[in-house]
């Protein structure tokens, strides 16, 4: 586990986002402020356009705010580099994606591994990690599968296992059952509470599936371009591991 419970592991203050527009400029985000705690889940609800997307952008370091501070595990993101940026986010931050976007020639624990080389280490801690982890989201039977040879739940579940290779302290988390049917997108969310809760890290998932949002700790809306409002759920009050 990263950090205890109390501790913020991503904190946005006032961030502030514009994009040249014409002769203006459009305003994607408008001094939007979000906690999120170590081990906590929210959930982050809001129509096309409204700025989840951007605000997901923002946290992951991949776009610098016109203004405001991105805090990460800690670390103020704005005082980096880009090169310190991309260390951050290669530590810190792991990211889902919509799509797995798996490489098709690797295999299940390969794409796991090929990730966690990046950070140096050895080839046999790296595979012994991502073996773990493929057992823990429910593939330890399917290591040596390509993605043609996985279903989309199973793709995605790949998708989660590769975010956690860095034992990273905040999980983005972007439409993860937008491709899936009920029942697959209700399993993967149960996992994304079983490993904020295993891992303690903080996790914000965008989503437009508002059925499964009682399964993480708090909702917060966004409308645009500001976060209207963050409303806790009946699963913050439920007992965690740890």
């Amino acid at each position: 586990m990263n950090s205890p419970l109390n501790n913020t592991a991503l904190n946005l203050v006032n961030v502030t986002l514009e994009y040249p527009d014409g002769d203006g400029t459009l305003k994607a985000l408008d001094t939007v402020s979000l906690k999120v705690r170590a081990g906590e889940f929210v959930s982050l609800i809001g129509p096309s356009g409204s700025g989840k997307s951007s605000l997901l952008a923002v946290a992951a370091t991949l776009v610098r705010p016109t203004a405001g501070l991105v805090v990460v595990d800690g670390e103020d993101a704005g005082g980096l580099p880009d090169s310190g940026r991309t260390a951050l986010r290669r530590d810190k931050i792991g990211i889902i994606f919509q799509q797995p976007n798996l490489l098709p020639s690797l295999t299940a624990v390969e794409q796991l591994v090929i990730t966690q080389r990046l950070r140096g280490g050895t080839a046999r801690a790296a595979g012994e990690r991502a073996a773990a982890l493929l057992d823990l989201v429910g593939l330890g039977h399917a290591l040596a599968k390509r993605p043609h040879q996985l279903s989309g739940g199973q793709r995605q579940r790949v998708n989660i296992a590769r975010a956690l290779m860095g034992n990273p302290a905040v999980l983005l988390v972007d439409e993860p059952t937008a491709a899936l049917d009920h029942q697959r997108s209700e399993a993967i969310i149960r996992l994304l509470r079983q490993v904020t809760d295993e891992f303690g890290v903080a996790t914000v998932m965008v989503t437009h599936d508002t059925d499964f949002v009682p399964l993480t700790d708090a909702v917060a809306s966004m409308r645009d371009g500001r976060l209207s409002g963050r409303a806790a759920t009946a699963a913050a009050a439920a007992p965690r591991r740890g």
